[in-house]
């Protein structure tokens, strides 16, 4: 079985990939990447290529409704993520939304104020949707939707900003089907005479029709950007979605960007934690995990030869530290995607300065955004497409290593206010620096010869984490 997996994976990269830029005159020159949608990188697949060059993408972002809430200002809220130093957002199409109260999140931009939602299908003239307005038809397509989501694209591609679009999610109870469009209520044609656990399964063949029609109107209105993936559907370990039913949506993206210029990255969300990924369908090319801490994901998947990405974090309180730290360690595990859920997103701060405060499950803000930034300057000053979990090497010192041996060395810890770390390196000539994760200071360490064997880094003092970068810059 798994044979038939790397086939599929060889198949993936060598249709979606390329080389890196062409290089001076003077070195050999390779293959040139080619042109088009963030792609699974040519020469390690564990990680992704974007506009020519590797790239983890990193975000503490907005709660998925940037674009189904018609009031929330997205133009300030992606001016916020690129002034902040973040790559990407995640945002659902409109086929669910929540209701103001569901998971007591305050003032969630997945919640729209009666009147505001807006989703693929067009309003009716016959009132009674049941958050406002008239109820949807769906044998027909909304032009403002259309018009919004391709804006929000084009917006956010101009600032460098990545966009997973999730096309559905699991109704968690009556609340949010209730709101949903494709509930036999909510539409003129009585399409979802079905259970909240009962929607995403085959089993009814007039709902199964009207989800594979969106999923080819939208990828077909998209297939022009490149800063976009698609990820089949939010946690559907939840609210009855069967594997089968994930098959044969990726079926339909596959099948219709067939005669489309374009081939976009498929996810698929595989688990709350971490599990081994199975049975899904071979055009996926990234598996996500939510709540991936500790990051034992990118471990169990590894041999898989895919991205793994964490895109959805919360339930550790409001502070900044749990999610900081989360996205360090998942990084240094040797992940590709870190999606902090940040609740300071709102309608009335669409800038992302709402003070968030419990009961919200999470948390979110500028301080957090700013700790972000400096993990993504970080890891994206490393040659992280060559470097691999290698807390085997480790003689000494708590933590996490990424290393690309006797090349390049990455090290983070979050326990104690100093750590000592060694390891065997190559002899050669290596510089470093130490770098806090909560103030983003950075403490350089002068170029230094090593002699070969055993290397030992002893850090300042810190205040509840600390990372170490150590590469090579010449030899003796």
């Amino acid at each position: 079985m798994l044979s038939g997996v790397f086939a599929a994976i060889a198949l993936i990269t060598a249709a979606a990939a390329g080389s890196l830029p062409a290089p001076p005159r003077s070195v050999p020159q390779g293959p040139r990447p080619m042109a088009g949608p963030i792609q699974v990188h040519p020469e390690n697949p564990r990680y992704l290529l974007y506009r020519g060059k590797p790239i983890l993408l990193i975000t503490s972002a907005e709660h998925y409704g940037a674009v189904l809430n018609s009031a929330f200002d997205f133009r300030q809220y992606l001016a916020a993520l690129q002034r902040d130093g973040m790559n990407y957002t995640r945002i659902f199409s409109g086929a669910y939304c929540e209701s103001p109260t569901d998971f007591n999140i305050q003032e969630n931009t997945l919640a729209p104020e009666s009147g505001r939602l807006l989703c693929p299908w067009a309003r009716s003239e016959t009132p009674g949707y049941a958050n406002g307005g008239s109820k949807f038809d769906l044998t027909r397509w909304d032009a403002a939707y259309f018009r919004r989501l391709k804006d929000f694209l084009t917006e956010a591609g101009r600032r460098g900003v990545v966009v997973e679009l999730t096309l559905f999610c699991p109704f968690y109870g009556d609340s949010s089907w209730r709101l949903s469009p494709m509930n036999a209520a909510n539409n003129i044609q009585g399409i979802g005479k079905a259970g909240a656990h009962d929607v995403y399964n085959l089993k009814h063949p007039d709902l199964t029709r009207v989800q594979e029609e969106m999923v080819r109107k939208v990828v077909t209105e998209l297939n022009g950007f490149d800063n976009l993936f698609y990820e089949i559907c939010n946690e559907p370990y939840f609210g009855g979605v069967t594997l089968e039913w994930q098959r044969r949506i990726a079926e339909v993206i596959v099948a219709t960007e067939a005669s489309l210029p374009k081939r976009h990255l498929i996810a698929q969300n595989i688990a709350n934690g971490s599990a081994r990924a199975e049975g899904f369908h071979p055009s996926v090319s990234l598996l996500n995990f939510h709540y991936a801490a500790p990051p034992d994901a990118v471990k169990v998947n590894w041999d898989l030869n895919r991205p793994v990405g964490c895109d959805e974090t919360g339930f550790k309180g409001t502070r900044d530290l749990p999610y900081r730290r989360e996205g360090w360690d998942f990084l240094l595990a040797g992940g590709a995607l870190y999606n902090n859920l940040d609740y300071s997103f709102t309608v009335r701060r669409p800038d992302g300065t709402h003070t968030v405060t419990d009961p919200t499950p999470g948390g979110g803000g500028p301080s957090l955004r700013a700790q972000l930034k400096t993990l993504s300057q970080f890891m994206h000053a490393l040659p992280f497409t060559r470097m691999r979990p290698a807390n085997e090497l480790l003689r000494g010192g708590k933590g996490r290593l990424l290393a690309a041996p006797g090349e390049a060395y990455a090290a983070y810890t979050l326990e104690g206010t100093r750590v000592t770390w060694q390891w065997e390196m190559p002899a050669g000539r290596y510089r470093g620096e130490w770098v806090h994760p909560l103030t983003g200071k950075v403490e350089p360490i002068a170029a230094f010869d090593h002699p070969g064997g055993l290397a030992k880094f002893s850090s300042p003092e810190y205040t509840e984490d600390i990372a170490l970068k150590i590469v090579r810059v010449g030899r003796r």
